[in-house]
């Protein structure tokens, strides 16, 4: 059984997968202030309520984009799991090519979904992965991944607004019932919402017109469910596609 821990700004994913499917998961709020007893406990809780085996799990691989947080995931997979990790970086075997400036520079999570994608609907693709960040990874017909783009994650414009503003209340991340608002929550709910669909709109159509032919779009995360219901560009929502490209990478790189 192969754990597999997708370490994002916001959340933390845990997947487990077994004879040949992903048996559970679980989102919980990244913390950044607890240690590798803290989240051994909270995964082991995890496992309980599920009545799935501790000791079953055969391998770890930990995909990170909070440094400070890859060292404790790596000493809880050592101390309570006894495994080493695989920690994903740029210098891992991941079955794509990445064609960027600067490979050292790109995030775990969009190798992840780089590979899932190429594996799982082949290219060319665009995975847009609505997280505290969103962001479109571009993969072009032979599966290289070619670059992409990152915009603040609509939670983050939605905070800013409210902090940064003096009557502005915080809201609800829902369509607001017309364009034109006729109060200051429908009113923001436009500028945001539908405003956060029309950037997808337009960056998925730029990303498609450069990448050429058919173009694939995939979306991930938090978000994805709700923003792609909003628009018709986003043919495919797929929640498993990171912990799918992450168990991709595992196998590769065990196979060294």
């Amino acid at each position: 059984m192969l754990l597999g821990i997708n370490v994002n700004n916001t959340n933390t994913m845990f997947g487990l997968y077994r004879d040949g499917r992903w048996a559970a998961n679980w989102r919980i709020a990244t913390d950044r202030a607890k240690q590798p007893d803290e989240y051994a406990m909270l995964l082991r809780s995890l496992f309980d309520y599920a009545k799935l085996c501790w000791s079953e799990v055969a391998g770890v691989a930990v995909a990170s984009v909070v440094p400070p947080l890859t060292p404790v995931f790596a000493e809880m997979s050592r101390r309570y799991l006894g495994h080493d990790p695989l920690i994903v970086s740029s210098a891992s075997k991941t079955g794509v090519r990445i064609l960027i400036d600067y490979p050292a520079e790109i995030g775990a999570d969009r190798i992840l979904n780089a590979l899932g994608a190429k594996t799982i609907y082949g290219g060319p693709c665009i995975v847009v992965d609505f997280g505290t960040a969103t962001t479109f990874d571009a993969l072009s017909k032979e599966g290289d991944y070619v670059g992409g783009a990152i915009a603040p994650g609509l939670g983050i414009a939605a905070e800013a607004l409210f902090s940064r503003t003096a009557k502005l209340p915080r809201i609800e991340l829902t369509a607001p019932p017309a364009a034109i608002g006729k109060n200051t929550v429908h009113a923001m709910q436009s500028g945001l919402v539908l405003g956060y669909v029309g950037l997808i709109e337009s960056l998925v159509k730029r990303i498609g017109a450069e990448l050429g032919g058919t173009v694939k779009v995939v979306a991930t995360g938090g978000m994805a469910q709700i923003l792609a219901a909003m628009t018709p560009v986003i043919e495919t929502v797929d929640p498993m596609i990171t912990l799918e490209g992450l168990r991709l990478i595992y196998d590769l790189n065990r196979q060294e």
